[in-house]
């Protein structure tokens, strides 16, 4: 066999090399999520029975903050969640707020619990939404960010991990670096209890997840974040109308994709710590869904390398004031 004869071979075993790895990507990323239309409605304490449409995260803003609670099967946990953060949310008026329950398919009736739990705070404006089917974490946020009010949108974690109370630290830091409504995100941080005992009575697989998948966070291009991972990140409206409907992931490892999106469209990202302590009764099950975040960062990371998910800056959106109406 001449060289000529080997090396056409060679070009041919790699093109269907890269021909079957790309069939293995198109195949392995997840389908667009399309809300079906129940999905596009809420109840409330004041309509618990009748179903009323979600706004759009691209409406102007009509109330400050958005708090984005996903849960899945949290009968246990969201009462006392529930209850920190609707007393802390209370103490900081005259900022208007509403609470955004999105149930990611329970069935435990997750989403019964948060609507009788809405009637015990008649003062606050509760929705909770309803998924058909489990997406994830990341599709509950992303369905409840892309149906926010708020002028600035917090999802925060069920289990009530992350101390609500920090949110006045994340607020100040979206004051400096979104005086006046920029696109911008600030995220809650753990990397200063690494060494606390917080941390090191954790599990032992749950840190040896941690530190391997910083280090694979390096290689994948959001190491300037010392805690991608922390369930408590606030976006100012601007950032959240770039970066949501660009989400992909509804798997946990989205808040990298989140990160990734926000450093593609150069919107400046500030890391602020709070505290946190770990809460039994956590969905997280070590081994397969570390093979599954592997798993989805590969997926991302191919995916925005070959421009399939790619994200463009868009033009700057007019600001919104209190009171809804759009700035000049």
């Amino acid at each position: 066999m001449d060289s000529s004869a080997l090396l056409y071979g060679a070009l041919a075993l790699f093109a269907a090399t890269l021909g079957t790895a790309y069939t293995v990507l198109v195949i392995w990323s997840p389908e667009t999520i399309h809300a079906k239309p129940s999905e596009k409605t809420y109840r409330s304490a004041r309509s618990p029975s009748k179903r009323l449409p979600l706004p759009s995260l691209h409406d102007p803003a009509a109330v400050d903050l958005t708090v984005v609670i996903p849960a899945y099967n949290e009968s246990a946990r969201l009462p006392a969640m529930f209850a920190t953060t609707l007393a802390h949310l209370e103490a900081t008026r005259p900022r208007t707020y509403e609470v955004l329950v999105v149930d990611d398919g329970s069935s435990d009736g997750t989403a019964a619990l948060a609507l009788s739990l809405a009637a015990e705070y008649p003062a606050s404006d509760v929705r909770v939404v309803v998924l058909e089917h489990n997406l994830g974490k990341g599709g509950a946020v992303r369905h409840g960010m892309l149906h926010g009010r708020g002028r600035r949108l917090l999802f925060a974690d069920a289990d009530g991990a992350s101390r609500v109370e920090d949110l006045e630290a994340l607020w100040t830091a979206m004051d400096e670096i979104s005086p006046d409504g920029q696109p911008a995100v600030v995220v809650g941080s753990r990397a200063h209890l690494v060494k606390t005992e917080a941390v090191v009575k954790r599990s032992f697989l749950r840190n040896v997840l941690m530190y391997g998948l910083h280090t694979i966070l390096r290689l994948v291009g959001v190491g300037h974040i010392r805690d991608t991972q922390c369930g408590f990140k606030l976006f100012s409206r601007a950032a959240a109308q770039r970066i949501f409907p660009a989400q992909h992931l509804p798997t946990w490892i989205f808040d990298v994709e989140l990160l990734l999106l926000a450093k593609q469209l150069r919107t400046p990202v500030a890391e602020v710590p709070i505290e946190w302590h770990e809460v039994s009764g956590s969905k997280l099950h070590v081994f397969a869904d570390s093979l599954q975040m592997l798993r989805d960062l590969l997926i991302l990371r191919a995916n925005l390398l070959l421009g399939r998910w790619a994200v463009r800056p868009l033009a700057p959106a007019p600001t919104s004031s209190k009171d809804g109406t759009k700035g000049s």
